[in-house]
């Protein structure tokens, strides 16, 4: 009987929890195979009375967005007023866009406070990095510590520049930096939970970037490890050239958030790369810029110039503070974005963005938003601030998931040039390996998209499994944070254990699991497009527990545990309410008319 009602109060708390946000469940049929389907269940608009479940939700129709008066029918002030508000509008937008970078930068700032000089200390381990799976997974785990792709693979630069490794064992740990660097807009994209449709498209939009990160690494590391075809490709391409060093400095964003960021808080980063030499001990330097207390003329001009605090505890300030400003800037520039995207405006922006070449010229389309990706990451010298500040546009559905695809790529390739630019500046005899690995970096990342994008049918593999993604957090919003923490962290320390193990133990546990997930794709795909070839229990998952094939039932168990808890708290505040009420009654009433008696 307890059972029944608390599952009966679960029904009716999410019921209700939908309702209140604006969510209606349909009673129809569920999804195939414990899939996610995203036609049950479509927003409410009282006003307008549109239901949109003729619409697909990953289309950029903005069905939000409200057609504005003509402008010839605006009277002088109404036109005054509208241009006025699209002045302050457009500044406001800046202003939320400025510490949105910078917020960035400081989240950047406090994982290097925190896990930097871990990672230094791990890439200076050379046992480790001899192992193409261990190094691959040491790329990851360094790049989501360091929150830089171009940061960490600079450090891999300097360390084959100083001879401490070579291009071979480097190659694998770029490999990693390349699906470490997408993990800070998928932090992005949780900015947007709010809204179920908008979150759906903000993390496809954000997870494109990690299937093809991962689908090219499932590809190109064996054949790297087989064949070392980047190193021969690089090694023939520098050849015959006359390398002489190059004094580079490039940094156009720097130059516009550093007077900001700078005032707030002044790391080394030398001290990073310096640790991944061997160069110092990681337990004799910090990597917080701070003054001696006997120093009197400090330069150190930053709120923590003084500060007594260790690494550690200013790392946790600034990642709270990074956190909270990031997602209050994201709110205000997708609310600023909502206002001002109406009417004409919406449209020359959707055709403008979303547009394609005329006729037979439609193919080059794509090519030239890789090229734009490219040339804007190459100007802010990041691919994690391009791709996070696209995101939102992905998810209030101004850029579509297929030109979001080719503007990733793009990315990928213009971060490589923070690479080439940090080898460029090495010397004498070095400056050939440095420029080797960074060229290995620049071809790996052509490669994947020699596979992944040309081709129509394989450009949609990863652009499938985003929506998959984002069709499943659209559903049950949890599994964006158990997706971030399994992808980046939990898997990449797992495989990182068993390469530390031996090879044995690393293939023992890794050949079945791939085999199985193998297996399990393969059926999917056979379900979906020849289910007939398939034995009858094949055809769906039906017959295996519910738990192995939805997470519907972990989802009920979430639930009921929060609506537990709210339930808990609920009847411990009227408890205790009554109490007082009780207590009050029993008090005698302090009446001074009665001691006179």
């Amino acid at each position: 009987m307890t059972s029944v009602t608390e599952t009966s109060l679960c029904q009716v708390q999410e019921v209700a929890l939908e309702e209140k946000n604006g969510l209606a469940v349909i009673d129809a049929p569920g999804p195939v195979n414990g899939g996610v389907d995203y036609h049950s269940e479509w927003p409410q608009d009282e006003e307008k009375g549109l239901k949109e479940e003729d619409d697909d939700p990953w289309a950029a129709t903005l069905p939000e967005l409200r057609e504005g008066e003509k402008w010839a029918n605006l009277s002088s002030a109404k036109r005054a007023r509208f241009i006025v508000l699209i002045i302050v509008k457009v500044i406001l937008l800046s202003g939320f866009l400025y510490m949105f970078i910078c917020s960035l930068d400081f989240l950047s700032t406090a994982f290097r406070l925190l896990g930097g000089v871990a990672a230094g200390e791990v890439l200076n381990d050379h046992f480790l990095l001899s192992n193409p799976v261990c190094g691959l997974m040491i790329g990851v785990l360094v790049t989501v510590l360091v929150q830089s792709s171009s940061t960490s693979t600079s450090i891999v630069v300097a360390m084959v520049s100083a001879e401490i490794i070579g291009v071979r064992q480097s190659i694998p740990i770029v490999m990693g930096a390349n699906i470490g660097t997408s993990v800070t807009n998928t932090i992005v994209a949780l900015g947007q939970a709010k809204e179920r449709n908008e979150f759906r498209r903000a993390f496809g939009g954000a997870t494109v970037h990690d299937m093809f990160n991962w689908l090219t690494v499932f590809i190109f590391l064996p054949i790297e490890v087989a064949s070392h075809y980047l190193e021969a490709l690089t090694n023939a391409i520098l050849g015959g050239l006359d390398l002489q060093e190059q004094d580079v400095d490039f940094e156009i964003l720097k130059a516009i958030t550093g007077p900001f960021t700078k005032l707030i808080i002044q790391i080394d980063k030398k001290v990073i790369t310096d640790v991944a030499q061997g160069i110092v001990n990681a337990s004799d330097v910090r990597l917080l810029k701070v003054c001696d207390p006997d120093d009197t003329e400090c330069s150190y001009n930053h709120l923590f110039a003084h500060t007594t605090m260790t690494d550690t505890e200013v790392g946790l300030i600034m990642l709270a503070v990074s956190i909270i400003i990031l997602f209050v800037c994201l709110f205000a520039i997708v609310k600023l974005l909502h206002s001002m995207l109406r009417g004409g405006i919406a449209v020359l922006i959707k055709k403008f963005i979303n547009a394609d070449f005329p006729g037979h010229l439609s193919f080059l389309t794509g090519y030239l938003a890789i090229l734009i990706g490219a040339v804007l990451t190459f100007v802010v010298q990041s691919s994690s601030i391009f791709t996070s500040a696209i995101t939102p546009l992905v998810g209030i559905g101004v850029i579509t998931m297929e030109r979001m695809y080719p503007l990733t790529l793009g990315a990928n390739i213009g971060t490589t040039a923070t690479g080439i630019l940090a080898a460029l500046a090495s010397s004498g005899g070095s400056l050939r390996n440095a420029l080797q690995i960074s060229l290995c970096h620049l071809f790996f990342n052509i490669s994947g998209i020699i596979i992944w994008y040309p081709i129509p049918f394989m450009r949609k593999v990863p652009i499938f499994l985003a929506k998959t993604l984002g069709n499943t957090t659209a559903s049950y919003r949890w599994f964006a944070i158990f997706y971030l923490l399994l992808l980046f962290f939990v898997a990449p320390a797992i495989v990182f254990g068993l390469s530390i193990a031996g090879i044995v133990p690393l293939l023992a546990v890794g050949i079945p699991i791939l085999v199985f997930l193998i297996l399990i794709v393969v059926i999917n795909i056979l379900q979906r497009k020849f289910p007939r070839i398939l034995p009858k229990f094949l055809r769906s998952w039906e017959f295996l527990p519910k738990p192995l094939h939805s997470l519907e039932p972990l989802d009920r168990l979430l639930s009921c545990s929060c609506i537990k808890k709210n339930l808990a708290r609920r009847k411990k505040a009227q408890d205790t309410t009554e109490l007082n009420k009780e207590q009050h009654k029993a008090t005698p009433v302090d009446n001074p008319a009665f001691d006179a008696v």
